[in-house]
C-alpha cells in the first residue's frame, strides 16, 4: 500500500518518471565532469559563470576544466584528487545531496557504470505495457 502511494505522489504530483536507488560508492566521477544547468540552460559562457560566482556560493566551488558542444565542463574544487572524496561532505550544497537527479537524463547525461546509484522507472516498463494492452483490448471489443 505504501509503495503504491509513493509511486502516485512521485509520478502524479511531482511529475517524476524515475527514482534514485542505491548509494554512493565514493568514486568521485560525478564531481569531476559536471555540466551545470542554470534555470533552463546549460552554462556555455565563461562570463556568465563569473557573474554567477558572485551571486551564488555554489558556483565558487567549481572550476572550468573544458568545453564541448553541450557547454562548459566543470570539476568541483572540493574533490580530493587523491582520495576522490569530498572535502566538505558534511557541508556540501543541496545540489550535491540530491545527485543524481532526473534532469541529468533529460539533458542526455548518464551515470558511470561504476556508480552505486541507479535511476529506476517509477512505473516499470512491464506495467506500462500491461496497461496499454488492457486499453487496447477495451478499444477493440
Amino acid at each position: 500500500m505504501f509503495e503504491k502511494l509513493r509511486k502516485f505522489i512521485r509520478a502524479k504530483i511531482f511529475r517524476k518518471h524515475y527514482w534514485r536507488t542505491g548509494q554512493c560508492k565514493g568514486c568521485g566521477q560525478c564531481c569531476s565532469h559536471i555540466y551545470v544547468k542554470h534555470f533552463k540552460h546549460v552554462l556555455k559562457d565563461e562570463k556568465e559563470f563569473e557573474k554567477l560566482q558572485g551571486l551564488f556560493s555554489f558556483y565558487s566551488g567549481l572550476k572550468i576544466i573544458g568545453k564541448d558542444e553541450l557547454g562548459l565542463i566543470f570539476e568541483c574544487k572540493h574533490l580530493d584528487s587523491e582520495t576522490k572524496r569530498c572535502k566538505i561532505h558534511f557541508w556540501r550544497p543541496p545540489i550535491c545531496r540530491r545527485y543524481p537527479q532526473e534532469e541529468l537524463f533529460a539533458m542526455g547525461g548518464t551515470l558511470s557504470d561504476d556508480c552505486g546509484y541507479k535511476m529506476e522507472p517509477i512505473v516499470p516498463f512491464k506495467e506500462v505495457l500491461q496497461n496499454l494492452e488492457k486499453k487496447k483490448g477495451k478499444i477493440f471489443r
